[in-house]
C-alpha cells in the first residue's frame, strides 16, 4: 500500500520547492521574532509574499502587520491596488511617508525635483523605531542587483539600521538565525532564491490579481537619456522633448522618478511569462533609472538602511 501511494505521488515542481522554502522562512520569522512586519508596496514581489503568508498562516490572521514606505510619488494605480488588497485580506496596513520625514526635517532634498526613492531609508528606520519592529520581511531577490546577491535570507542590521555585508551570520543547512538585541533589526527575504521568471510563473499558477500598470497599455512618454520616461506631474516634459503615445508596461514599480516602463504588447500574465523568458535585459537594468544615474550605489544605500 505504501509503495502504491509512493508511485502515485507527483514530484514537486521547482515552484513547489520555492514556495515550501518561503513558507518555512515566514514561519521561522514568526517563531523567532517578537514584533515583525511585512513590507507591502502593492508590487508583484510583495503580492507573492502575501499569497505565501496566506498559505503559511491562514485561516488565522497574519502574525504581523503590513507596512508601506510611500515616497508620495508612487503610481496611483499601485497605491489603489495596495489599499484594496490589504482590505480584502482584512490585515492591518501601516503607511509611513517620506513627506512626513521631510516635514520633521529628517529628510532634506537637495532640489525640489530630487528623487525621494533613496530617502525611504530614513522613513523606514523611523517607522522601525516608532513601532519597535525587530524584523522587516521584504520581497528582494538575489537576481535583481549585485548588491542584493550578498544578502542572507536573514540579513542582520545593527542598532543604527546599517547593513555590513562582511558582518552577516552563516546560513548552513537552512538554519536561520533571527535573534537580535534591542535596537537591532533583521531583514528577512523569503523569495531571495526566486528569479523574475519564478515570480511571474507563480503569479500565473496562483492566478494573483495585479495592478493594471504591469500589463501593456498606452501611455504618454518621452525618450530621455535612452530611457522611456512617463509624462506625469512629477516627471513633466522638458523643453525640446516630444511626447509620444506608446504601448508600454512596467516590469517593476516604485517611485515615479526612477521607474521606467518598457515597450510591450504583453497584456496577459501568460504573455508576460513568455516575454520574460526571451528578454536579454535584467529587470532593474531596463527599468530602474536610479540604478543608472544615482551617485549612490545600491550597496551604499543598503548600508544606510535601504530595503
Amino acid at each position: 500500500m505504501l509503495n502504491q501511494k509512493s508511485s502515485e505521488h507527483q514530484p514537486l515542481s521547482h515552484l513547489d520547492w520555492l514556495e515550501s522554502e518561503a513558507i518555512y522562512i515566514l514561519r521561522e520569522v514568526a517563531g523567532q521574532c517578537s514584533n515583525p512586519v511585512l513590507l507591502f508596496s502593492g508590487g508583484k514581489d510583495s503580492l507573492c509574499i502575501l499569497r505565501l503568508a496566506e498559505k503559511a498562516f491562514r485561516p488565522g490572521r497574519f502574525p504581523f502587520p503590513l507596512m508601506h514606505i510611500d515616497t508620495g510619488h508612487n503610481y496611483q494605480e499601485v497605491i489603489d491596488f495596495r489599499d484594496q488588497r490589504a482590505a480584502e485580506l482584512g490585515e492591518r496596513l501601516i503607511v509611513r511617508s517620506v513627506e512626513d520625514s521631510m516635514q520633521r526635517g529628517t529628510v532634506v532634498l537637495k532640489t525640489p525635483d530630487e528623487s525621494r526613492n533613496k530617502h525611504q531609508s530614513v522613513t523606514l528606520l523611523e517607522a522601525i523605531e516608532e513601532f519597535g519592529f525587530d524584523c522587516c520581511i521584504g520581497g528582494a531577490r538575489r537576481d535583481e542587483e549585485k548588491a542584493r546577491a550578498k544578502e542572507r535570507i536573514m540579513s542582520f542590521r545593527d542598532e543604527f539600521g546599517q547593513w555590513d555585508p562582511k558582518n552577516q551570520r552563516p546560513e548552513l543547512w537552512n538554519l536561520y538565525n533571527a535573534r537580535s538585541h534591542k535596537g537591532e533589526n533583521i531583514r528577512a527575504f523569503p523569495i531571495s532564491n526566486w528569479t523574475e521568471m519564478d515570480v511571474w510563473q507563480y503569479i500565473e499558477r496562483e492566478k494573483l490579481a495585479l495592478p493594471s500598470i504591469y500589463f501593456a497599455h498606452n501611455r504618454p512618454v518621452v525618450i530621455r537619456g535612452g530611457a522611456i520616461v512617463p509624462v506625469t506631474h512629477v516627471t513633466p516634459v522638458k523643453p525640446g522633448e516630444e511626447v509620444i503615445d506608446m504601448q508600454v508596461r512596467f516590469r517593476t514599480v516604485g517611485d515615479i522618478t526612477c521607474t521606467a516602463p518598457v515597450i510591450s504588447d504583453a497584456d496577459t500574465v501568460a504573455k508576460i511569462v513568455l516575454e520574460t523568458a526571451t528578454s536579454t535585459i535584467t529587470e532593474r537594468g531596463a527599468t530602474r533609472l536610479d540604478d543608472q544615474t544615482s551617485d549612490a550605489s545600491m550597496e551604499q544605500r543598503k548600508k544606510e538602511g535601504y530595503f
